[in-house]
């Protein structure tokens, strides 16, 4: 008896011979293949501690020796693991402004450097400039002003401000202190334009404006 399938074959036989040759198939792709266990055996382990290092740094004049993991970022390292949560976490993408700090004196975005950049580095966050108690005269123009309506954004515009006015005095006598005294006159378009990297979505702007021209010529009387 031939063994040859029929040249017409009915809907049943056909759909045998496909599911035999499937299973072959199968088979053959399995015995070519390396078992679980074994893919697992083979791929090295990597294990979390070639991730992680001791970082230096003083944050709000407090020295610290942090081990973190290096993929942590600045912003990271202040909300979840020295719990700093003034600053904020917004579009995570260096677009909102909301994490601004300043480091060495220079305003940056928290969220776009590694925490592990900073060895030796001196931060200060919003917690850095003053308490409930004794607030810094920009935080205290802030308040007069009404420069904030949800405050998410405040901590940011607060280092972001202190950061542009001390980036202002660049290029001044050394004698002048450039934390302390701001001996220049900035319009207000150019605070605007200074600013403008910190976006708030109340549209306090005016406001934030005006407590940042108060601040500045106050400075300024100092002189």
């Amino acid at each position: 008896m031939s063994s040859k399938p029929p040249s017409n074959p009915s809907r049943r036989e056909f759909i045998k011979l496909t599911s035999t040759a499937g299973a072959g198939v199968a088979a053959t792709v399995t015995t070519q293949l390396p078992s679980a266990a074994l893919v697992e055996i083979s791929v090295p382990t990597i294990h979390e501690k070639a991730f992680h290092r001791k970082v230096n740094l003083t944050i709000n004049d407090i020295d610290l020796s942090v081990e973190l993991d290096t993929r942590t970022s600045l912003l990271d390292l202040l909300r979840e693991k020295l719990k700093l949560t003034g600053t904020k976490k917004g579009c995570d993408h260096g677009q909102c402004g909301a994490c601004t700090v300043l480091v060495n004196g220079t305003r940056i975005n928290a969220c776009l450097s590694l925490a592990v950049m900073h060895e030796g580095d001196n931060i200060t966050t919003v917690e850095g400039l003053g308490t409930p108690d004794n607030l810094h005269a920009l935080q205290d123009g802030f308040v007069e002003h009404d420069s904030y309506q949800c405050g998410y954004c405040t901590s940011g515009q607060l280092c972001s401000a202190l950061g542009m006015l001390t980036e202002a005095t660049q290029g001044m006598p050394s004698h002048i202190t450039p934390d302390l005294l701001i001996p220049v006159t900035l319009s207000r378009d150019e605070i605007k334009e200074r600013m403008s990297g910190n976006l708030c979505r109340c549209g306090a702007y005016q406001n934030i404006v005006n407590a940042i021209e108060e601040y500045a010529e106050r400075d300024r009387e100092t002189l």
